[in-house]
């Protein structure tokens, strides 16, 4: 499937004053989503239960799956 995207003239005009790294930040981002996702592997990871739980409420309060989190938290160190 192709994606497509549809822009309005306020969104363009703001795009008017990304720089060269932010145009291409956008373009790489936008090329990953089109990959086909990469399988995922089942893990068991053992965490004190008190660091856990504080992790899951501090998730809730942010409106985010904390095991979404812990991917995104792996994601960014690899990364750097």
């Amino acid at each position: 499937m192709k994606a497509v995207q549809y822009f309005n003239d306020a969104y363009l005009e703001r795009c008017k004053g990304m720089s060269s790294e932010q145009i291409l930040e956008f373009l790489e981002s936008f090329r990953r989503m089109q990959e086909k996702p990469v399988r995922s592997k089942l893990i068991s990871l053992k965490v004190p239960e008190s660091m856990l739980a504080t992790f899951k409420q501090r998730c809730d309060l942010h409106g985010v799956k904390y095991q979404t989190k812990i991917k995104t938290l792996m994601l960014k160190w690899l990364n750097e």
